[in-house]
């Protein structure tokens, strides 16, 4: 019989990133989900420390979308949740009013960089309302629904984001150096 270790060492829970694609068409099974897919493939090759992705594709219903983000930061445990779709001005476009109803603290310095990032493709990008914000110890942020915007906008405030969860309580991320760089600011 085998004696337990005396110390043994804590297993840190797995890090889990939620990704919701916010799409009426996609959540009906009418087109193939691809910016829910193009964030996964960014934060896998951007991201060296191993994660879990929890994965949702649903309509653009407000209620929905807030019970997911939710359920995705109080019993998953997401540390991140990237939203795709539904930052727009049209009249389903709600996915910022959900992020605002379910986060404590909002962020508007994401939204104002993707919007500023954006710009310098189209100048339809002073329609988007990306926003970001905090729920509990977790980082919520809103992209858009195109693949090509999601790269320029993640890519833009993604440095960001490791530090901002270290800061709400959240995971050490590290990202691989060869693709995305996180800024940290030096210890003092």
């Amino acid at each position: 019989m085998r004696r337990p270790d005396p110390d043994p060492k804590p297993q840190a829970a797995p890090v889990r990133i939620g990704v919701i694609n916010v799409s009426d068409r996609a959540s009906a099974g009418e087109y193939e989900d691809t910016p829910g897919k193009a964030c996964v493939a960014l934060l896998l090759e951007w991201l060296a420390t191993p994660f879990d992705v929890d994965y949702k594709v649903v309509p653009d219903e407000q209620p929905q979308i807030e019970a997911e983000l939710k359920r995705m930061a109080d019993q998953a445990g997401c540390c991140l949740i990237v939203t795709t779709g539904g930052t727009g001005p049209a009249p389903r476009d709600v996915t910022p009013e959900a992020t605002s109803a379910v986060c404590q603290k909002i962020l508007p310095g994401f939204g104002e960089l993707m919007r500023s990032t954006s710009l310098a493709f189209v100048p339809t990008a002073i329609l988007s309302r990306q926003t970001a914000g905090i729920r509990g110890g977790t980082l919520i942020v809103n992209l858009p629904g195109r693949p090509k915007a999601i790269r320029e906008n993640l890519e833009a405030v993604f440095p960001a984001i490791p530090y901002c969860i270290d800061l709400i309580g959240g995971p050490r991320l590290e990202t691989n150096p060869a693709s995305m760089s996180a800024f940290r600011p030096k210890a003092s």
